[in-house]
């Protein structure tokens, strides 16, 4: 097991040096800095174990370091360091998410001991999260470092107590249903059920009763009554669905199939399409979910959330063992465009696991980039090519799909996740194309 890291943030060139000395002589790897400003810019959430910090620096003092820190990390552990006999500024430190305090001048047991607590208590709450997230709850965390993102989930925040319904845009990839789960679980409706539909899933003739149901069975949205339902990829439902779709944003009322009676129902709808989707929605429905607009960005307009996206996913999937991600690992990351955002990055931590030798990850063992996906505007290139060649007397769109999906199938091996990937579409979505157009492995 690599020794664990820890950040000194101390202005005291003497009190730093002493407190490196002993946390090394110890066994960790310790690195200083000699003010905030600097702590901060030093600071790597996939590096760093453990933050200790001096309370009383020029420039941004300690608490400013923890807030900043608490922001940014809130699984890694702050200790802060207290004149001796300072108790109102170490229950200040304490309220505002400290770890431990220790009082200055300090001395190698003092500063071991709340090392060392705080690291098991790091270790413990890692546990717990791991075992909230294969247990299935409701809320996920949405793991990040980038402001992008935290003005994501600021908005999706202040969203969560109004009750107004939101349109949530991105690719494929980067987290809707996460920010709609968010969204529910800070809500009043938490206690209330999260009904996930996929419009393309069900997009066709059964998409109607699938939502709305009938007289005999309640339908999606009526399994959604007193909570939340989140409809992803709402641009693929056909107009006449989006139709009566308005009528429950603007009625809360939901008209069955086959002529059944019209049955009230108190649902908050929160509704995800991708950049270019909007297209696709009728116009007063648009108007109605987009009260609120919350747009993901891409993962590769905020590469800051690869490193912490990286250690998440091989914490998840390395179970008991220790992997290393190293420097070389994460800048081969950081590299990548990954076009299918958080979700090929998960895949991609995935294979390095499983392909792992020892407690070292190998960035050979990262899968083939495809062909083009580090250079903008390729794939249009090509795209515009093949529109330009058009068949004068038409074609069949249904069997251009069923095609391309063979086709990308047998360039991957019929690996339905990398291919998934390759056409920027959620996995159980193609698993439904599969199915329809009856494509099976080859045996």
């Amino acid at each position: 097991m690599d020794p664990q890291a820890i950040l000194m943030i101390e202005d005291d060139d003497s009190g730093r040096e002493l407190g490196l000395f002993n946390l090394r002589r110890a066994g960790y790897r310790a690195e200083g800095a000699e003010s905030g400003e600097a702590g901060l810019a030093a600071f790597d959430p996939a590096r760093h174990d453990l933050v200790i910090t001096d309370v009383r620096m020029p420039g941004i003092d300690g608490l400013e370091v923890l807030a900043a820190l608490r922001e940014r990390s809130p699984a890694t552990p702050v200790i802060v360091i207290t004149a001796y006999g300072d108790v109102e500024l170490a229950v200040e430190a304490m309220k505002a998410g400290a770890a431990d305090f220790i009082g200055k001048p300090f001395n190698r047991e003092h500063l071991l001991l709340a090392v060392g607590r705080a690291l098991e208590r790091r270790r413990l709450d890692h546990e717990l999260r791991r075992l909230r997230i294969r247990a299935s709850g409701v809320e996920r965390p949405i793991v990040h470092a980038s402001a992008a993102m935290t003005r994501v989930l600021e908005i999706a925040d202040r969203v969560a107590s109004s009750g107004a319904p939101a349109l949530i845009t991105g690719e494929s990839g980067t987290g809707k249903e996460l920010v709609a789960r968010r969204i529910h679980v800070h809500s009043d409706r938490a206690s209330g059920p999260f009904v996930v539909v996929h419009g393309p899933a069900i997009a066709g003739e059964g998409a109607e009763l699938e939502l709305f149901g009938d007289a005999r069975r309640p339908g999606r949205i009526r399994q959604a009554d007193g909570g939340t339902l989140f409809l992803d990829g709402i641009g693929e439902l056909s107009p006449t669905i989006q139709g009566k779709l308005l009528q429950v944003v603007e009625a809360g009322v939901v008209t069955p199939a086959g002529g059944a009676p019209r049955v009230p129902v108190d649902c908050r709808i929160l509704a995800a399409t991708r950049p270019d989707g909007r297209g696709c929605l009728r116009d007063d429905l648009l108007y109605r979910l987009a009260v609120v607009e919350i747009a993901i960005p891409p993962l590769r307009e905020r590469p800051e959330d690869v490193p912490p996206l990286c250690a998440h996913f091989v914490g998840i999937y390395s179970g008991e063992r220790d992997l290393d991600l190293d420097d070389a690992l994460i800048e081969a990351m950081l590299r990548r465009s990954w076009p299918g955002n958080v979700r090929e990055l998960a895949n991609a931590c995935e294979r390095l696991v499983l392909l792992s030798r020892g407690a070292r990850l190998d960035a050979a063992d990262l899968p083939q980039e495809s062909a083009g996906e580090g250079a903008a505007g390729e794939g249009a290139v090509g795209l515009d090519a093949f529109l330009a060649s058009l068949p004068e007397d038409g074609l069949s769109l249904i069997d251009l799909e069923r095609r391309v999906i063979a086709r990308v199938l047998g360039l991957k091996r019929w690996n339905v996740s990398q291919a998934a990937v390759y056409l920027q579409i959620p996995r159980h979505v193609l698993a439904y194309r599969m199915e329809k157009y009856g494509l099976r492995r080859p045996q």
